[in-house]
């Protein structure tokens, strides 16, 4: 699988799933545009290990919610780097607690950066994508959008989300030989899986066939399959990558 010549963005790219994604693009030989929002030390780390590696990329910093920001930076994408051919719709945030007692401003930033931000930085790619009759736009959804989850109905409301937006956005571009699929994460080892207790670890890890958590590199493993020529006759699908935690279509 040869990525060479595309050029690539990767929305919360600087850390966990986002990080791994970022370099298994660059080792396929995209150049890879790490978004942030915050953290600009993480990301420019993950610029320096893609480097390291034979890699190319550059360092982009971006609210995905705001609309102007994400506009404005792919006009600069374009201008220095001829546009983006493969969008990874990476940038997830968590505001959990029961509904009960679930601020609104709890839900509206959780559906603003994931949900939003997809539609925010699909929309600023896709006609530079349709003008180049190609283009691949990855959506990272999750196992709770399709499990559900006590104490998240802001998130399992905003990846369950994804899938319905990316099976009209697939039927959409599909004339323009764009390909919109999700790859849906199940428990992975990231900073968030971390900080859950031991005890909470080994309870999840009953609920997975295959007994472990999964990591950033399985995750991204996928989301290369799906920026591939090799996934060309695929689009409006969802990837599974959870232990068999979730065994439905």
């Amino acid at each position: 699988m040869s990525l060479d010549g595309k050029t690539a963005l990767v929305t919360g790219g600087s850390r966990g799933i986002g990080r791994a994604v970022c370099l298994e693009l660059a080792a396929q030989g995209a150049t890879v545009g790490i978004n942030y929002v915050s953290n600009s030390a993480a990301a420019d780390e993950t610029l320096a290990a893609i480097t390291a590696a034979g890699g190319t990329g550059f360092v982009v910093g971006f609210d995905v919610a705001d609309s102007a920001a994400v506009q404005q930076a792919i006009k600069d994408i374009t201008a220095d780097h001829g546009g983006v051919d493969i969008l990874v719709n990476n940038a997830g945030i968590t505001r959990d607690g029961l509904m009960v007692r679930m601020k609104e401003s709890d839900w509206d930033a959780v559906l603003d950066t994931n949900l939003k931000g997809a539609f925010t930085c699909s929309k600023a790619v896709m006609r530079g994508m349709m003008k180049k009759r190609w283009g691949r736009i990855i959506n990272i959804t999750s196992v709770i959008g399709f499990l559900g989850n006590g104490g998240q109905v802001n998130y399992a409301a905003a990846k369950a989300g994804l899938v319905g937006f990316s099976k009209s956005m697939a039927r959409e571009l599909a004339a323009r030989q764009i390909t919109v699929n999700c790859v849906a994460p199940g428990y992975i080892v990231t900073d968030m899986t971390s900080d859950l207790s031991e005890d909470i670890q080994e309870m999840i890890k009953a609920r997975i066939p295959l007994g472990t958590l999964g990591t950033p590199e399985d995750v991204a493993a996928a989301v290369g399959y799906l920026a591939s020529v090799e996934s060309s006759y695929m689009t409006g699908q969802t990837l599974h990558v959870n232990g068999g935690m979730y065994m439905g279509n």
